[in-house]
C-alpha cells in the first residue's frame, strides 16, 4: 500500500504539472481528491489494516494529500497569473495615441448675453436684483403708473391667472418692488430675468423671453448719464465703434422716454439688409423715471430723480451673433447651440 501510494503521489504531480490551464487543473483536483479518487479510496481502506499499520499509513496518506493539495494551489496561482498576463497583454493600450476627445457642455449664448451685461454693470457699481415671475398685478402695472383700464396696458398682452395674479410682463416690477423696500434710498440696480407675453411664436417674438433691466435713483440724475451708461453698454456688446442715437417715444412709467438706436455694426451706419437701409438698429427703450411712479414708491421726486432702461436679451444676443430666429434659442438644436461652443473655446 505504501507503493502504491507513493506511485500515485508521482502521477497526480506530474498531472498537476501538465495541466495547461484552469479547467485541466481542476479536472486532476476532482480526479484525485474528489469523493470517488483513489487518495479518498485509500483512506476509506484504512480499517484493513492492522492496528500497527494503521497509524503509519494513515499518516502517510494525510502527508501525500497535503503535498498534493499545496501543489495544486501552487499551480492555481500560477496559471491565474498568467491569465492575467495574456488578458493585460490583449488589452494593452498605446499610451502614444491621441485621446478621444470628450465634447463638454458650454454656456447657452443667452446665458453668455446675461452674464456679460451683469459683469459690465457690477463693474459700474449696480446690484443685481430678482423678483418673482408670478406677480400682483399692483407691482406688474399699477406701482408703475399704469392704474387698472389705463390703455397703455394693451402694449403688453398678459397671461392672467387670477385677476390679481399675472405672469410679469417685464421686469420692472423688481424696479417698484427695490424702490418700495429701500424706503428713499439711492438705487443703481439691473434686474435680469424671464417674463411672459401673450405673442404669437415667429422669427422675433416669442410667449417668453429674457429682459434685462436697469434702474438708477439719486440726486441730480440726468438725461445724460442715461446716454453715457448705454453708450458704454453698446459699444462693450457690439464694439467700440459704434455709436447711439436716442428718439422720442412713450412709456407710461418713464418721461421723458426714449427708443435707443446702435449704429450698424454690419455697414457701420451706411446702409444694409440688417438695419434696413437706414444705417441704425433698435435695440432698447429707456428714460428718465415718471414723477409718479418716485412718489408711489415714497421718494420725493422734487429732490431725487432717475433713469430705467430695458434691454431684451435675445434681441441682443440675435444682433451680436448674427442669429435670424428667436426660437433657436429654445429648441435646445445641439446644431445651432454648438456654434457657440466653437466660438468660446
Amino acid at each position: 500500500m505504501e507503493q502504491q501510494l507513493t506511485q500515485l503521489e508521482q502521477e497526480v504531480l506530474t498531472k498537476i504539472a501538465e495541466a495547461a490551464d484552469l479547467k485541466a487543473l481542476n479536472e486532476v483536483r476532482v480526479a484525485y481528491l474528489g469523493k470517488k479518487g483513489p487518495i479518498t479510496d485509500l483512506l476509506k481502506g484504512m480499517g484493513k489494516l492492522s492496528a500497527e499499520e494503521r497509524p503509519k499509513m494513515g499518516a502517510l496518506v494525510n502527508t501525500v494529500r497535503e503535498n498534493v493539495t499545496a501543489q495544486l494551489e501552487q499551480k492555481v496561482a500560477l496559471l491565474e497569473e498568467a491569465a492575467i498576463l495574456a488578458q493585460l497583454e490583449n488589452e494593452s493600450i498605446d499610451v502614444t495615441l491621441p485621446g478621444a476627445q470628450v465634447r463638454i457642455g458650454n454656456r447657452h449664448p443667452l446665458t453668455r448675453v446675461v452674464e456679460e451685461i451683469e459683469d459690465l454693470f457690477v463693474g459700474m457699481g449696480y446690484e443685481i436684483a430678482e423678483g418673482p415671475e408670478v406677480e400682483r398685478d399692483y407691482y406688474n402695472f399699477e406701482a408703475l403708473n399704469l392704474p387698472k383700464g389705463h390703455p397703455a396696458r394693451d402694449m403688453q398682452d398678459t397671461f392672467y391667472i387670477t385677476e390679481e395674479l399675472l405672469l410679469r410682463t417685464h421686469t420692472s416690477p423688481v424696479q417698484a418692488r427695490t424702490m418700495e423696500a429701500k424706503k428713499g434710498e439711492h438705487i443703481r440696480i439691473i434686474c435680469p430675468g424671464k417674463v411672459f407675453r401673450r405673442d404669437a411664436d415667429d422669427a422675433t417674438h416669442s410667449h417668453q423671453f429674457m429682459q434685462i433691466e436697469g434702474l438708477v435713483i439719486g440726486e441730480n440724475i440726468r438725461m445724460s448719464d442715461l446716454k453715457g451708461t448705454l453708450d458704454v453698454l453698446a459699444k462693450k456688446m457690439f464694439g467700440a465703434e459704434r455709436e447711439i442715437r436716442l428718439r422720442p417715444s412713450f412709456f407710461p412709467f418713464t418721461e421723458p422716454s426714449v427708443e435707443v438706436d446702435v449704429s450698424c455694426h454690419k455697414c457701420g451706419g451706411e446702409g444694409c439688409n440688417v438695419c434696413k437701409k437706414t444705417g441704425w438698429i433698435e435695440i432698447l427703450g429707456a428714460g428718465m423715471v415718471h414723477p409718479n411712479v418716485l412718489e408711489m414708491a415714497g421718494y420725493d421726486s422734487k429732490k431725487v430723480s432717475g433713469f430705467a432702461f430695458g434691454i431684451g436679451a435675445e434681441r441682443i444676443a440675435m444682433l451680436k451673433y448674427g442669429v435670424d430666429d428667436i426660437r433657436h434659442f429654445y429648441t435646445n438644436d445641439t446644431r445651432f447651440l454648438s456654434q457657440f461652443h466653437q466660438a468660446e473655446v
